[in-house]
């Protein structure tokens, strides 16, 4: 079975008939979701052409035909995508290595890392590793300074560091996040071999991780709201924006926010005002520097 009859099988278990206006039909349905011949039927393709498809003995499917899929399966632009993206991967005989992209960290972004203090900011590499934070930045992922540099991975850290549990309020859904961003970068690249080895540790060493991976959900990350129930400084909500860097294959960069004069700001700046652990930034041939103190 290919990847993209992976995804139909996954999605179209997501799905009531209710969900799609069709009746739930008599006796006990043996699978949760829709059957094949109800995502056939939605899609108007027929039923023996979409087993094949599930089953990966079809891999080229028309852009029409991929878009009747998506529809029938009500996924979202972002979903849709993704699907569009594993059709064409199966439709090519021969994977398309991709270079290996470099954890270099950019001087002038190192500098800004440090700019931005008292806000907590990091890189991360396309795949989560984490590759260069300020000091704040450590602290507020709690334990992670604990991990040798090569170790620090955000989503690594979210699954197999038992602080973490603690320290994001909404543990499931970041878990769900941090799962659906990968997911998302197997669409355009599942061979690659940073991606293949973390994904692969993750299914091994999490449950969790194994349980989510196979739901297909596919998601990047943005801006939003995160509630942290920090050991240092209490519970505080920030705001936090993921911007891609440029030049710098895959790179974002993240940062934490709340609003001046607030609790939650209060709370964020103990955090950077505290003795700082020692900076992500080894693989990167440069430091974060630590800012001056006062007399």
């Amino acid at each position: 079975m290919t990847e993209f009859g992976k995804f139909l099988r996954a999605r179209r278990g997501d799905i009531r008939p209710a969900d799609v206006g069709l009746p739930a039909g008599p006796g006990t349905r043996r699978t949760p979701g829709l059957r094949r011949e109800e995502v056939a039927a939605l899609a108007g393709v027929s039923i023996d052409y979409y087993v094949r498809l599930e089953r990966g003995k079809e891999t080229r499917p028309s852009p029409s035909v991929v878009e009747a899929l998506a529809v029938a399966l009500r996924l979202d632009q972002e979903a849709s995508g993704f699907l569009h993206e594993l059709a064409a991967r199966a439709a090519r005989r021969v994977p398309e290595p991709r270079p290996l992209p470099s954890r270099r960290v950019r001087p002038t972004v190192t500098q800004l890392l440090e700019t931005l203090r008292p806000h907590p900011a990091y890189v991360v590499s396309r795949t989560n590793d984490l590759l260069a934070a300020n000091p704040g930045a450590l602290r507020l992922l709690h334990g992670i300074a604990d991990w040798p540099e090569r170790q620090r991975n955000t989503v690594r850290y979210t699954f197999l560091h038992p602080p973490a549990r603690e320290l994001w309020a909404d543990w499931e859904q970041k878990a769900k996040g941090c799962v659906a961003q990968l997911r998302a970068i197997a669409g355009t690249d599942p061979d690659a071999p940073d991606l293949a080895a973390l994904v692969g540790e993750l299914i091994v060493k999490s449950p969790d991780f194994s349980r989510l991976w196979d739901r297909y959900e596919v998601h990047t990350i943005g801006d939003g709201l995160k509630t942290l129930r920090h050991p240092e400084v209490g519970t505080m909500t920030l705001s936090h924006e993921g911007l891609s860097l440029n030049r710098a294959q895959g790179q974002r960069l993240v940062v934490y926010m709340a609003p001046p004069g607030s609790p939650d700001h209060d709370r964020m700046t103990l955090l950077d005002l505290a003795a700082p652990g020692p900076s992500a930034g080894r693989d990167t041939g440069s430091r974060t520097p630590t800012r001056p103190r006062s007399a």
